[in-house]
């Protein structure tokens, strides 16, 4: 009998400044990275000699992928196509009617243009949000991404328990979170549904919760209580979970959110191009809830940046608090990774640290931007962008380097689908 034996994959990155992420210092040493986990970090080379691949990374910084914490990543399609509109406007006048004319295979295509962008600025995972989940799904792994899932769309209840729990089973790139859209946009019977699963599997539970003021005003109408009240007493935070955006919480939602451990993820770049809104961030901190950075989608940002995120979220803060000491770097580089991975269930995508999986970015410090090297996390969040990311590894392989993509598949093509589903979906519009 023939017994094959496969090895391992061993990469090294040696002579590196090394943030874990676990707290504010940098040491200087090497990381190795055995198959798809980190297997040694220190200040000597290991002594495992059997490498198949050296990278020496001459002082520069290795550092855990940021982490999307809400996106909508196959509407690629309708960047710059749906700008300067409220986000009522937006949505049901320019977004839907174009999303109603969207083809089996579509999305699959579609979320190969946001997968790449988010490689090119060390995003490593990403919340995503969208109609046939299962399409990103299989663009994710063929592309190497990380992704959770958001099961808003799929009505068969049955099937949303049965993706939960196969796909949170495997050890893989591609897991499955329980959601509605929003408050407002909720079909008959659709919330109850969803917290029966989440009861079921115990599992939490996020949507679009209090972006805009109109939503929380006409939630109040129409209920008596703001959307986070309503979601509460439903019980669809009982497990935990989140909500995005989360512009206008009352101080009442703030302890529903603290009393159920629940994620903010604020969308700075969304909320202010469609004018929703400022979310009152260090108030959260403040509370102990944990906040996570989203960019949003394609279609409302437009650009999936989250060095552009990071920067809104701290000018929004200290201009609105009057606070140049509000949200410091470390804090605000703990949200864009560490909170990110928390609030998207990656307990082992956090931190580079031993046994952790290898979802791992290398900024290079010899930019003129990251010059002189003062205070490298102050760089990376108040000069960095997404130029001085120059290597991103998710679950232990390397998918961009050096401005080149390493995936089994021409760029040019994507882009040309891509091209085709917008053009397509653009003239049927017209042909209505």
């Amino acid at each position: 009998m023939l017994i094959i034996i496969i090895k391992d994959m061993k990469t090294l990155f040696k002579n590196a400044r090394i943030l874990k992420m676990t707290d504010e210092n940098i040491i200087i040493g090497h990381l190795l990275v055995k198959d798809d986990r980190i297997a040694y970090i220190g200040s000597e080379l290991p002594e495992d000699k059997d490498i198949d691949e050296i990278i020496d990374c001459d002082g520069n910084l290795l550092m855990p992928g940021f982490k999307n914490a809400h996106t909508h990543s196959a509407m690629s399609f309708l960047r710059s196509k749906t700008d300067d509109h409220t986000l009522q406007d937006w949505l049901f006048n320019v977004v839907l009617p174009r999303e109603a004319l969207l083809q089996p295979g579509d999305v699959y295509e579609l979320a190969k243009i946001s997968f790449l962008e988010y490689l090119s600025g060390g995003i490593t995972a990403c919340f995503d949000m969208y109609y046939s989940p299962l399409e990103s799904a299989k663009a994710a792994e063929e592309m190497g991404m990380r992704i959770t899932l958001c099961g808003t769309y799929n009505k068969d209840f049955d099937m949303v328990k049965k993706l939960y729990r196969e796909l949170n089973e495997k050890d893989g790139l591609v897991r499955y979170c329980l959601c509605v859209h929003a408050e407002y946009t909720l079909g008959e019977g659709e919330l109850e549904n969803i917290v029966d699963a989440c009861h079921e599997l115990h599992a939490p539970f996020f949507a679009h919760i209090s972006e805009t003021e109109t939503e929380v005003k006409e939630c109040i109408a129409k209920r008596g209580m703001t959307p986070v009240a309503y979601f509460e007493k439903m019980g669809a935070f009982d497990y935990g979970g989140g909500g995005y955006h989360c512009c206008w919480f009352t101080d009442e939602d703030i302890q529903i959110f603290k009393r159920h451990n629940c994620s903010v993820v604020t969308c700075p770049g969304s909320n202010t191009k469609l004018a929703s809104g400022i979310a009152p961030i260090c108030k959260y901190l403040e509370n102990g809830i944990n906040v996570a950075i989203g960019t949003d989608g394609p279609a409302s940002n437009n650009s999936l940046d989250m060095f552009k995120e990071m920067t809104l979220t701290y000018a929004l803060q200290k201009v609105t608090l009057r606070d140049p000491t509000a949200l410091p770097a470390f804090e605000l580089l703990k949200m864009a990774t560490v909170n990110g991975a928390k609030a998207i269930g990656l307990k082992d995508c956090d931190t580079l640290e031993v046994g952790k999986k290898a979802d791992i970015i290398e900024i290079d410090l010899k930019q003129p931007n990251m010059q002189p090297i003062n205070n490298i996390i102050n760089n990376i969040v108040y000069s960095g962008t997404k130029e001085n990311v120059i290597l991103t590894m998710i679950n232990g392989k390397i998918l961009y380097r050096d401005g080149k993509y390493l995936i089994n598949e021409d760029i040019s093509s994507i882009y040309e689908k891509c091209a085709k589903i917008g053009e397509r979906i653009e003239k049927g519009l017209l042909d209505k």
